[in-house]
């Protein structure tokens, strides 16, 4: 076990706090919408470029970040993404209107794009590559807590000081993270001079017109009615040439933003693959799930944040744990395979779910669902980092995150989509099913009937029973049309989920990185 140094264990400090920082402030914001439209006057449309232009920025800077950070010096690059994300955090909770706040969260966004990679590079570094286990851990442990926490901060803090806080808490935390790093960040050592690389501005101008317009179509195609809508086609024609004569572009250069030859690497190729499935299920049934739970259970946001919380403790409490089986050379490809049946387990079981489903049986999913991550989280990002060296570890990091959004992204668009489709669908074929001409459809309408008082429909605001009564049988077949539709869309996800046993029966390992700080290719 590596003693580490007093530098190491503030550089972890400070990684660990940039990361959840950034990554809180992902979900945190989602909490306090309705509170922020009803106090800007805006409408759910406008106020969600809030959270549109956040991650499109920083889906931008993510696989630039490597780039970046050598060509302007890690020290300078890291600690002032710092203090920029934490300026516009400040900034967006004085903005005074919508557009200022849309601009500054956009901002934001840019500076946080570098937080993740940068501090997962920086902790990888403090340990030798057969340690990579522990690295991998402090870092999952920050990735994994934060979506969970952050719907609990947003609506403790929405509810008792306003939406303004969830961004003004940054600023402690910021100005704690820039100070402790100017302390133990410094540039790394290079033998290539920053003033004699060439500036990659084609490559640069690409690259935010093909992955922004991409993320843009993924985050707002449903809202839009996908390619009714005509940004949305032109975002889908734009990133259609924009990203393919980016990588062609990337590969003629001598110093390309992302260094696309990393990809002849079996780790690189399959394990990007992996980390968007991860992407995926993660950020999906994030989305999906508390839908789920708002409409079946009434549920609030926090009570949700709160019922995820002690999944992700469990998956917290078991990093350390794969860590430890990393260190001892377990074979990464068995925990992983672990953690996908494990997960497609946890999907199994939300396929038993209905209206009448206990909180104790949601809990038991979470802890499968927890239980899951840390096999993939800690395995995938371990093994695939500790075969590289700087500046390609961090060219990698920025790779891999990159696609986890993009991953979460498609979930997200993906079943929005088919929601939207199934759920029209289904009520349309129960609702034919339904009518008075029907024996089960008269005895529901007229059970209704009977038990509406004329109490209850003054209260109401009907005036005759039977009226009450059909708008509660609406009610009914639209919740039991919702209820299939979300059971089907879990065996969708679990359908697709499956294909990523495909390049984890393709990735093959190295154990160390060699010389030249590139991958070998090894066995399985």
């Amino acid at each position: 076990m590596t003693t580490l140094s007093r530098q190491s264990k503030l550089i972890i400090f400070v990684a660990v706090l940039a990361s959840m920082l950034e990554i809180i402030d992902t979900s945190i914001v989602n909490v306090a919408l309705p509170t922020m439209m009803g106090n800007l006057g805006a409408t759910l449309e406008d106020i969600s470029m809030v959270v549109t232009g956040y991650v499109v920025a920083n889906a931008i800077v993510l696989p630039a970040s490597a780039w970046l950070g050598e060509t302007f010096g890690r020290r300078r690059y890291y600690l002032g993404c710092i203090l920029i994300f934490t300026a516009a955090s400040v900034a967006c909770g004085l903005a005074p209107n919508l557009v200022f706040l849309t601009i500054f969260r956009i901002v934001q966004g840019l500076a946080g794009g570098a937080l993740l990679p940068t501090s997962q590079t920086l902790l990888y570094e403090q340990f030798p590559p057969e340690e990579a286990g522990t690295a991998g851990a402090l870092f999952g442990m920050s990735v994994m807590i934060g979506p969970a926490l952050g719907p609990v901060i947003g609506g403790y803090l929405t509810d008792h000081f306003g939406w303004r806080a969830i961004f003004n808490i940054n600023l402690p935390l910021g100005i704690i993270a820039f100070f402790a790093g100017l302390l133990c960040i410094f540039d790394r050592e290079s033998k290539e001079n920053r003033a004699q690389r060439d500036f990659d501005a084609l490559g640069l101008g690409l690259l935010i017109a093909g992955i922004g317009c991409l993320q843009f179509m993924l985050e707002r195609g449903q809202a839009d009615d996908w390619f009714s809508s005509t940004a949305i086609t032109m975002c889908a024609a734009v990133a259609m040439v924009a990203i393919p004569t980016f990588i062609w572009w990337e590969l003629r250069v001598k110093h390309p933003i992302i260094n696309l030859r990393l990809f002849k690497y079996s780790c690189v190729r399959n394990g990007v693959l992996l980390v968007a499935a991860l992407g995926l299920f993660l950020y999906g049934l994030v989305f999906v799930l508390p839908v789920f739970l708002t409409r079946t259970f009434n549920y609030d946001a926090t009570q949700i944040g709160e019922l995820f919380i002690p999944g992700s403790i469990i998956t917290m409490m078991m990093m350390p744990f794969i860590g430890k089986l990393m260190q001892r050379r377990t074979n990464p490809k068995i925990l992983i395979f672990i953690g996908l049946v494990s997960l497609e387990v946890c999907m199994l079981i939300i396929t038993n779910f209905s209206p009448l489903t206990s909180k104790w049986s949601l809990l038991d999913m979470l802890y499968v669902r927890g239980f899951g991550l840390a096999f993939l989280f800690v395995p995938i990002n371990a093994s695939i980092m500790s075969q590289f060296v700087a500046p390609e570890m961090g060219e990698v990091s920025g790779l891999m995150n990159l696609f986890r959004q993009l991953g979460g992204s498609m979930g997200i668009a993906l079943i929005a989509t088919l929601m939207s489709s199934k759920m029209s669908q289904n009520y349309a074929d129960l609702a034919s099913r339904v009518t008075l001409l029907s024996s089960p459809g008269r005895q529901a309408f007229f059970q209704s009937t009977a038990a509406m008082s004329s109490k209850m429909n003054d209260l109401v605001g009907w005036s005759v029973h039977h009226r009450a009564a059909l708008q509660l049988l609406q009610f009914r077949v639209l919740n039991q049309a919702f209820m299939l539709t979300f059971l089907q869309l879990m065996w969708i996800i679990m359908g697709i989920f499956a294909l990523s046993l495909i390049p984890l029966w393709m990735l093959t390992y190295h154990r160390t990185p060699n010389a030249r700080g590139g991958a070998a290719t090894g066995a399985h």
